[in-house]
């Protein structure tokens, strides 16, 4: 997640530094081949070009739309997380105690008991954070592509790719629980099962009665449907039949418009060249030079159809990059640093100690 109010206008334009070259080399071929080789019939009327333009815009925004609703879907999530676990938390705190038990627990006891079950919930979000991260078929492309491998190793890291998963579960969890969740595929719904089977001796001991069991039962369902939720946008892309369409079609308008605009950068000379014509001083410097402008003028549709391509394409870029929010890009939601702050949030609650300090990030990303 970037944390400043503009993205840089420079990181933007390195991230699409080889697109740019190849939209300005494409942009002098056809103008090559109409001015310099003389091919006039060379170039394509504007006005079912601008159709189709309009049409890719359109495409172009349904996916965007749709890839910002993922996104924010999953940070909603989240956020539902976040105060999920406060919720669960403070139940523990409060509702383990020795009201309903015949062999009482001292102060100590239960607060050790109320750590364990702490931590387990930070191994949950440790374990969750990890599987959201993992790399899914379709996310792999972005990963490879150079500029993306080039911003992310220059800008920020990503924990999940550094550290194992286990030296981040391992530590909250005791030996027996760390065997049997690895003995296992999901570890997060492995590490909810752990605590519903805890809730249940507890219960079973007096330290928590019924009603209070249902209680917090509930709120290990609401663990699974956030994680479910995660899971969903995590393991369901953006249809892909709708992101292939989308990319063919933005390339076809790429290919095309150098060759759409050159008759109008072609007759706006010719303009130039009639208003010339009635200067009464044709022979100063200054006249010649624009006459020789207004002759060539079919040459700035470079840059100009350039600029086109790369806003298409620099959208359909932003759409593309921003459908996975789980996948570790500089704009994904930032599990890692919402699951350190929930965890020292909730060890404050139970006055833990050896709580870790928020992670720093560097260049005002945020993971």
């Amino acid at each position: 997640m970037y944390t400043k109010r503009i993205f840089p206008i420079k990181g933007v334009l390195i991230w699409t530094r080889r697109h740019i070259i190849l939209f300005i080399v494409l942009g002098f071929i056809p103008v090559i081949l109409f001015d310099v080789l003389e091919l006039k019939w060379l170039h394509l009327p504007w006005l079912p070009l601008g159709v189709l333009g309009t049409a890719v815009a359109f495409i172009v925004s349904f996916k965007n739309n749709a890839s910002y609703d993922r996104l924010w879907e999953a940070r909603k999530i989240w956020g539902g997380i976040v105060n999920a676990s406060r919720s669960w938390t403070i139940m523990i705190k409060d509702f383990i105690t020795n009201d309903h038990t015949a062999k009482s627990k001292t102060p100590e006891e239960l607060q050790l008991i109320k750590r364990e079950m702490v931590h387990r919930h930070v191994a949950w979000l440790n374990a969750l954070r990890y599987q959201l991260r993992k790399d899914k078929p379709w996310e792999m492309h972005l990963k490879s592509q150079r500029s993306n491998k080039e911003f992310r190793a220059k800008n920020y890291r990503v924990c999940e790719d550094v550290e194992p998963i286990e030296g981040a579960v391992k530590p909250y969890i005791s030996d027996k629980e760390f065997n049997e969740i690895f003995a296992k595929g999901n570890q997060a719904s492995q590490l909810l099962g752990i605590q519903s089977r805890r809730l249940k001796e507890l219960m079973e001991q007096g330290l928590i009665e019924d009603f209070r069991h249902m209680e917090m039962m509930s709120m290990l369902t609401e663990f699974y449907t956030l994680q479910g939720k995660s899971e969903r946008i995590k393991n369901f892309p953006y249809p892909r039949q709708f992101a292939t369409l989308n990319y063919i079609f933005v390339w076809i308008f790429i290919l095309l418009i150098p060759y759409g605009i050159m008759e109008e950068f072609e007759a706006f000379g010719a303009t130039i060249l009639e208003h010339l014509s009635m200067h009464t001083d044709q022979d100063s410097f200054i006249h010649q030079t624009q006459v020789a402008i207004a002759k060539h003028f079919v040459w700035f549709s470079v840059p100009f159809s350039a600029l086109i391509s790369w806003v298409f394409h620099t959208m359909e870029a932003i759409g593309e990059n921003s459908e996975n929010p789980f996948e570790g890009g500089p704009n994904d939601v930032p599990i890692t640093d919402m699951s350190r702050g929930i965890e020292i949030d909730i060890r404050q609650l139970i006055d833990d100690t050896d709580i870790p300090d928020p992670y720093i990030w560097e260049n005002d990303i945020v993971m």
